[in-house]
């Protein structure tokens, strides 16, 4: 007997630019069943819903930059790293991320950063970086990972153009750590790419089998900035590009710590468990980052710097969507409740 199919609708699991061509693309196939940033009225229909997958709540996270050391500026690598290190584990700004774990503890750590040996690839597709994901895992360069719990991050150079393409393109990426270039820690949619205002996505592959099966996470984006022939490439609301990266890469690692599974329940398709791997997204398949980002005008609204909990350095971040706040919310001071209680009561007094 066939498994009984269900009108599923596909979730979002990118990062695009609003009233971009990416953005009309990718919800255009969207279909779920059915302290806020200033300036952005309350959204309580957009409001995320646990369905009940894995989510992270002690992450981990490495970062890889593609294209060799000659593609990328040292300053640049030192900033994003310590930039994105310390977004993710903020208190303020993790107080509105904790409201989706009914524990209300959330935590990240960093585990340092490589370059990978290479010329820069002029196109990146879906299929390019989870070839590279296989790779650097057979190589061994993976080994000792907790991989339950750690996000792989990559961070495209200047110039790269990145689509969703699942077929690998002609040339492969680099997959070779260069030696003495570690920081220690502190389906087929080509036309939708990083010109079109897609800014990264997070995914995952399966590699092993039976018992030594495992599924390997990974987050992957541009370097946002105008090219010099005058083409946007991803998302560049900062005036410096490093700063745009930290920010593309702060929604990926927020998204896949509360809905990491989302590529399995993409692949489900139509059968009855496929909305299951989901963790929390919105009745529209919106992740946390997603509604932010669409519902923003300018995007200034939700991508800013602010100052962290301890001290008076700021990190460039993207505002995440919080039921408390029902949009955008800003870092707190105390968390947020527990969303997942709201959902109950709702779900009683129906």
């Amino acid at each position: 007997m066939s498994p009984k199919t269900t009108n599923f609708v596909r979730p979002l699991r990118v990062f695009t630019g609003p009233n971009t061509t990416a953005e009309k693309g990718f919800r255009s196939r969207v279909s779920m069943p059915t302290a806020l940033a200033p300036g952005i009225h309350p959204t309580p229909s957009h409001d995320l819903v646990f369905h009940g997958g894995k989510t992270i709540a002690d992450l981990v996270f490495t970062n890889f930059y593609v294209g060799g050391s000659p593609a990328w500026n040292a300053s640049d690598i030192k900033s994003i790293d310590q930039a994105l290190s310390e977004a993710m584990s903020d208190q303020h700004l993790n107080n509105v991320m904790s409201q989706y774990y009914e524990s209300g503890k959330i935590s990240s750590t960093f585990k340092g950063s490589h370059v990978l040996a290479g010329p820069p690839p002029k196109t990146v597709s879906q299929g390019d970086v989870e070839n590279l994901v296989r790779t650097l895992f057979h190589s061994g360069t993976l080994d000792g990972s907790d991989f339950p719990n750690t996000v792989f991050n990559f961070m495209l150079p200047s110039g790269t153009i990145l689509n969703t393409n699942e077929a690998p393109t002609k040339s492969t990426i680099a997959a070779t750590v260069e030696k003495g270039a570690a920081n220690e820690a502190i389906p087929h949619e080509e036309e939708e790419d990083s010109t079109k205002g897609l800014g990264g996505y997070h995914g995952s592959i399966h590699v092993g089998a039976g018992t030594a099966k495992k599924i390997i996470y990974y987050a992957i984006g541009v370097f946002s900035e105008q090219l010099p022939n005058g083409t946007v490439n991803g998302i560049p609301v900062f005036h410096q590009p490093w700063k745009s990266v930290v920010a593309t890469f702060y929604h990926e690692l927020n998204e896949a710590r509360t809905d990491p599974d989302v590529e399995d329940a993409i692949r489900a398709g139509n059968h009855p468990n496929a909305i299951n791997f989901l963790g929390w997204t919105s009745a529209q398949g919106e992740e946390c980052g997603d509604f932010p980002v669409f519902e923003a005008n300018p995007l200034t609204e939700v991508f800013q710097e602010v100052h962290l909990s301890k001290g008076s350095a700021k990190v460039p971040v993207q505002f995440q969507y919080s039921d408390a706040d029902h949009g955008p919310g800003k870092p707190r001071s105390k968390p947020a409740p527990f969303a997942g209680a709201a959902h109950a009561v709702k779900k009683t007094a129906v």
